[in-house]
């Protein structure tokens, strides 16, 4: 089974919209960005395109409702931002994102999986869930580990020790499925990636785009950080959306607005 026709497979997931009219973000160093717009249907990829530096990690985290804008109106789904971003968080995830979300170099696969399972069922279900039998509980976290994988197009026997393969030893494709099968456990509605092509080949370029199109396509919104977009995705480009003064939220969380309390933005996308 292909990538296309496994996500297709094992997701059913109803994405949202997402569109934002002026939308902006300064620190106390500039804007990260600003006078943005956006519009974006339900099951679309979305690329934030630009080079490093240009507050594409903010964007990324102010739409997935963790980081605060600054300015402009902005909604995913029926939600708006800022006023309802818990709202945002709790239908959106976050695969790989340096600082906020990242695998463990010395965990193994297995136990990033576990971790995930076990997170999702204490905070992401409800109380009745967690009330459930434990055999009961354990099959159906074991039925969204094994959808996720097959999502994202991640076979463990294909890794060097299956499961018991540390983060290290895996590929850069192989950790960027896996940071995208956590954040599937979840079943989000928004799903966001940081840092999509960033050390790739052409040919790996191509292979995460067609995941990321084929996740599109089973129905989850995608937001994927870029430096160059493919041409089938919605393109936002934050090149020209940002002042000089500004530098990039991978850095150390300054581009958050201190003067409404976000301090250190980093630190509360973690929280988040």
């Amino acid at each position: 089974m292909d990538g296309q026709a496994a996500a297709k497979a094992a997701l059913n997931t109803a994405g949202v919209a997402v569109r934002a009219e002026g939308f902006g973000l300064e620190g106390p160093r500039g804007w990260a960005f600003r006078d943005l717009t956006i519009d974006a249907e339900p099951g679309s990829l979305i690329a934030i395109e630009g080079p490093s530096g240009t507050g594409r990690t903010c964007l990324l985290l102010a739409l997935t409702g963790r980081m605060r804008p600054t300015e402009g109106t902005a909604s995913v789904g029926r939600m708006r931002l800022p006023k309802q971003m818990a709202a945002v968080r709790r239908i959106s995830a976050l695969g790989h994102t340096p600082g906020v979300s990242e695998l463990e170099p010395a965990l193994t696969v297995a136990e990033h999986l576990r971790e995930r399972a076990l997170l999702q069922r204490r905070f992401g279900g409800s109380l009745r869930g967690l009330l459930r039998p434990r055999a009961e509980r354990t099959a159906e976290a074991r039925l969204r580990i094994e959808r996720a994988l097959q999502a994202a197009g991640l076979d463990p026997e294909t890794l060097p020790k299956g499961t018991r393969t540390a983060v290290r030893d895996l590929e850069r494709t192989e950790a960027l499925r896996l940071s995208i099968a956590l954040a599937l456990i979840a079943e989000p509605r928004l799903l966001g990636i940081d840092d999509t092509d960033l050390k790739l080949s052409d040919d790996e370029r191509t292979e995460i785009w067609e995941l990321l199109a084929s996740l599109a396509e089973s129905g989850t919104t995608v937001v994927a950080v870029c430096s160059e977009a493919p041409a089938n995705a919605v393109v936002i480009s934050t090149a020209a959306a940002t002042d000089t003064g500004a530098n990039d939220d991978t850095t150390d969380g300054t581009t958050a607005d201190s003067r409404r309390g976000n301090g250190d933005a980093l630190a509360e996308a973690r929280r988040a």
